[in-house]
């Protein structure tokens, strides 16, 4: 046995090494991913891991004038696996922090198949923390900033929509007017607030007891 992971046609200790590294740090990540159920889990993380520091083992034993030959087209090749996990959901674009997530594992391969495993285990620790801890800044960041679009739907009684953007702002909500329309003795708008969920509430409740309002979007 010892002779074959010696020789060098075949597999070396030092690859074996660098595959169970990869396996771990990227299988660390991945168990991130597959905590919250995203897309590219677990398996997904460590079959990228391990194929990118294979194409860089292969990159140097094959390409002898060129080293780069080969794991240079690694960065080229992830961008497409990436693009898969990106996709379009009630006018919202998700999927992106895992495409990142793919991108760098796969250069956390290519730093151990190429024998940089301190600036492997640094960025997979990094890649970690940010994991774990930027989505509780954003739940925090979402209870003050909440974004909504609203829009308006009432009888023209000879004023204009002025009056409602009074009541966003009282309601301590910071809005951008969007577009507004007159036809048919009908007036519209539409505004994009943003402020706590508290203070949204506040404001959706008092239109709801609106009667003149024919239509209320929230």
């Amino acid at each position: 046995m010892e002779n074959i992971l010696n020789n060098d046609h075949f597999l070396t200790v030092s690859e074996v090494n660098k595959f169970l590294m990869a396996t771990l740090l990227c299988g660390l990540i991945g168990a991130e991913r597959e905590f919250r159920s995203k897309q590219a889990g677990l398996k997904t993380m460590i079959m990228i891991g391990l194929g990118s520091t294979l194409f860089t083992i292969l990159s140097v034993k094959i390409g002898l004038s060129s080293h780069d030959r080969i794991a240079s087209n690694i960065v080229t090749g992830i961008g497409f696996l990436g693009a898969g996990v990106i996709f379009k959901e009630d006018n919202q674009v998700k999927g992106l922090t895992t495409a990142c997530v793919i991108w760098i594992v796969a250069a956390i391969g290519m730093a151990i198949g190429s024998g940089y495993y301190e600036q492997a285990i640094g960025v997979t620790v990094v890649v970690l923390l940010a994991l774990l801890i930027f989505p509780y800044l954003e739940e925090m960041a979402e209870r003050r900033f909440t974004k909504r679009i609203y829009r308006i739907v009432k009888k023209y009684e000879d004023e204009s929509l002025e009056t409602y953007e009074e009541y966003i702002r009282t309601s301590r909500l910071k809005f951008t007017r969007g577009k507004q329309e007159l036809a048919n003795g009908i007036i519209s708008g539409t505004w994009i607030a943003i402020g706590s969920p508290k203070n949204h509430k506040k404001f959706v409740d008092r239109m709801l007891q609106d009667k003149k309002i024919i239509a209320f979007d929230f």
